[in-house]
């Protein structure tokens, strides 16, 4: 089938890993090493507030600028709240969202995941453009390939 005739909600990953805004950054950073993901919606009450992805958390980066050691870091880490790094301008689509469409605004934002969300603002899904390339070229199911 023409993965441009498709709709998000035929490939959107349903089951997704989110972070509350209160909790902390170690938290996120240790599930998005364990589980491989890059991206993590951040919910409150059912309710997408934010994004937080891998390059949100720097702390690869943020060591080797501050110089800290592991105990170091991890310590900084439990200290930061996600809600205070976490992006909050999103681009959404909704289920019936044309995958063409998706993979436009993943192109023209220059962004790798759309958060799917229902006309209440609440969280259904994940797509990414791993999804995409992968319903395009493999038939793959989403959930066979990290996020």
């Amino acid at each position: 089938m023409d993965p441009r005739t498709r709709q998000v909600r035929e490939i959107m990953r349903t089951e997704v890993v989110t972070l509350s805004p209160e909790e902390t950054l170690d938290l996120g950073e240790d599930i998005m090493r364990l589980g491989r993901l890059r991206h993590m919606p951040v919910v409150e009450e059912g309710r997408l507030v934010g994004m937080v992805s891998d390059r949100d958390l720097y702390s690869r980066s943020l060591a080797r600028a501050l110089q800290l050691d592991g105990t170091s870091l991890r310590s900084f880490l439990r200290s930061v709240r996600v809600g205070s790094v976490m992006s909050t301008q999103l681009v959404t689509v909704v289920p019936d969202t044309p995958l063409a469409e998706a993979a436009r605004l993943l192109s023209d934002r220059r962004i790798s995941s759309l958060p799917v969300v229902d006309d209440r603002g609440r969280l259904c899904g994940l797509l990414t453009d791993i999804d995409l390339l992968a319903a395009a070229y493999l038939d793959a199911p989403a959930d066979s390939a990290p996020s």
